[in-house]
């Protein structure tokens, strides 16, 4: 059985809010991208892997908040409009008025050592959902050669050369683009 064969049908609107909601909660001190294919992915199975990955990718060409570009991306992909607005609010309001409470009790609080302690090991597990992430998406393309490629030289200019995101993006992206750009039978 396939990937395509296993996944759930599609999400209302209302499950996109949900969904969204419980990437957002799960989330809160980083690992967003990591949550969210947790959730859209293997939990809930709205999607392949290549798909979110696909759509992750588009998200983070776009500017602005890679994770609210990618509900854009989801609610769009199963409920058009309706549903880019559903999971947009499920990935906002509620974690937007916890953020601003959570702000208000830091601010008063923020100078206690043991506050300071606990974020720090949030910044933690936060850099190892990023990380777990990345290995997500390097198994999908461990056997693309050229994707591995347009990896390592993205990271070589990024990290050991020093070049600004911009200017990678801007040199990388069209590259990768025009490489990977459908022609009919010749990619699979």
């Amino acid at each position: 059985m396939t990937q395509e064969q296993e996944l759930s049908r599609p999400p209302e609107r209302q499950a996109l809010f949900r969904g969204m909601l419980q990437v957002a909660l799960s989330s809160f001190g980083g690992g967003m991208s990591a949550w969210s294919q947790r959730i859209v992915v293997e939990q809930r199975r709205w999607m392949s892997n290549e798909s979110f990955i696909t759509g992750l990718t588009v998200a983070r060409l776009f500017p602005g908040p890679n994770q609210i570009n990618m509900a854009v991306y989801i609610g769009a992909q199963f409920q058009r409009l309706a549903g880019a607005i559903a999971a947009v609010s499920g990935i906002l309001l509620v974690p937007f008025s916890l953020l601003m409470l959570i702000g208000v009790i830091y601010f008063q609080f923020h100078a206690i050592p043991a506050v300071d302690r606990v974020l720090t090991g949030v910044v933690a597990a936060a850099a190892g959902m990023a990380l777990s992430m990345g290995f997500k998406i390097l198994n999908v393309y461990w056997r693309d050669p050229l994707a591995l490629l347009l990896a390592a030289v993205t990271f070589v200019a990024l990290e050991v050369f020093h070049v600004h995101l911009i200017a990678v993006v801007l040199s990388i992206g069209p590259v990768a683009m025009l490489l990977y750009w459908p022609r009919g039978a010749q990619r699979g």
